[in-house]
């Protein structure tokens, strides 16, 4: 970190966008997690921004940057690029504002994303199949027709906006040691800590921020090793809301100065993560919003103090929801996939199921198959979907099937 640690918008800057943002914007809940402050050893809260207004925290930069628009740029109209919370927030921002706005999403958006947009009074339009794409057509559209085009995160008054999260977690929990936040390009993050690190300056505190990335999208790691914005290449991942190649510029001098550590965390941990947030807290996340409980639960975040975890968004589709438990179950092992060669005879499924009955675990789904590549002519392939209870009960229904004779191939 720098030894001049504040760029960007001032204390100033802040309050005068929560004056605006909170217009439009909800004043989300901050729960207490009994079972990750018990995980940490300190107490943790979860700042709910997954129950905001559109679902994410986007509306709050979108609506502060629309807010700073002259009249005549305001007659000219928005543009935007996006698939999902960015479309959303500056969809409402725009109808609230009486402003036309254009949105580019991708062919293959999801349904929900793409209907709450134009629910909000947008014009979508699709076009090509990855982010990349819409963002160029945005910017050909801003430059053809005169309108201004939104960013999602390297503007001053979107950082401003998203900042306005950071004053309600200091007001909700004003002696706070540590807040965990959700990065892609960085624009929330660059607002929260930015806010948080001033005003704690002021009072001689200090406090830890620290930025969570998807290990599969992850370009801040490698950009404060380089000293500047790097792109890398993004691979696949669930957390498709911080999925960015290169990290804002603003942002990033932002970033570089006032946060103190950046972790990263898998799908697997996303997926577990959102599952503990169903399970213990009762709260829809989608996974980018859930990289900060996911870095908690991988041990990442230690000698935290009071920490505040934001969840940013809670947009998640439902077929994407259904893929993503499933994931999680398994990696809490609550979920087995098993692969075995069985003789061909009469009476074998029907011995396999006893033993996983006799090791009280659940056959949920059942593959029986002569035609497997790896079966002899005299052997068939089952595939068994198993519900277990954790991990000494996978050992323990692996060991009675083993014990029995058989090979049990776990199938991930």
């Amino acid at each position: 970190m720098h030894d001049t640690p504040f760029v960007g918008p001032t204390m100033a800057d802040f309050e005068a966008a929560r004056a605006k943002v909170s217009e439009v914007a909800k004043l989300t809940p901050m729960e207490s997690s009994a079972f990750l402050s018990e995980l940490l050893g300190s107490p943790v809260f979860l700042k709910c921004e997954n129950l905001q207004r559109t679902g994410s925290y986007k509306i709050r930069g979108a609506y502060n940057r629309l807010t700073k628009l002259t009249a005549d740029e305001r007659a000219r109209g928005v543009v935007a690029a996006s698939a999902g919370n960015h479309a959303q927030g500056v969809a409402l921002a725009a109808r609230e504002l009486g402003i036309k706005a254009t949105i580019f999403m991708p062919v293959g958006v999801a349904l929900p994303k793409l209907q709450a947009t134009r629910n909000y009074g947008a014009e979508v339009v699709l076009r090509g199949h990855t982010v990349d794409e819409p963002l160029r057509a945005a910017a050909e559209f801003a430059e053809n027709t005169g309108a201004v085009l939104i960013p999602p995160f390297d503007h001053a008054d979107v950082v401003a906006g998203q900042g306005t999260l950071g004053l309600e977690i200091l007001d909700q929990v004003p002696d706070l040691d540590t807040v965990v936040v959700p990065i892609g390009g960085g624009g929330l993050i660059a607002g929260v800590a930015s806010v948080i690190k001033q005003r704690y300056a002021l009072e001689g505190r200090t406090v830890r921020i620290i930025g969570v990335q998807s290990a599969n999208a992850a370009p801040y790691p490698p950009s404060l090793r380089n000293g500047e914005p790097t792109e890398i290449v993004i691979q696949p991942t669930i957390a498709d809301g911080i999925a960015v190649s290169k990290p804002g510029v603003l942002n990033f001098e932002i970033i570089s100065r006032v946060v103190d550590e950046i972790v990263t965390v898998t799908d697997d941990d996303i997926a577990r993560a959102i599952l503990v947030l169903l399970e213990r807290a009762k709260l829809v996340v989608e996974p980018a919003g859930a990289v900060s409980v996911a870095a908690i639960l991988t041990g990442q975040v230690t000698n935290a103090g009071k920490t505040v975890a934001i969840l940013s968004g809670g947009n998640i589709d439902p077929l994407v929801m259904e893929r993503v438990i499933a994931r999680g179950l398994a990696a809490s092992d609550r979920y087995l996939k098993l692969r075995l060669l069985l003789p061909d005879r009469p009476g074998q499924l029907a011995r396999v199921a006893e033993l996983i009955s006799e090791a009280n675990a659940n056959v949920v789904e059942v593959l029986h198959t002569r035609h497997g590549r790896d079966s002899m002519i005299s052997e068939v392939e089952l595939e068994l979907s198993v519900e277990t209870r954790g991990p000494e009960h996978v050992q323990r229904v692996l060991g009675r099937l083993t014990d029995a004779g058989y090979d049990p191939r776990v199938q991930f």
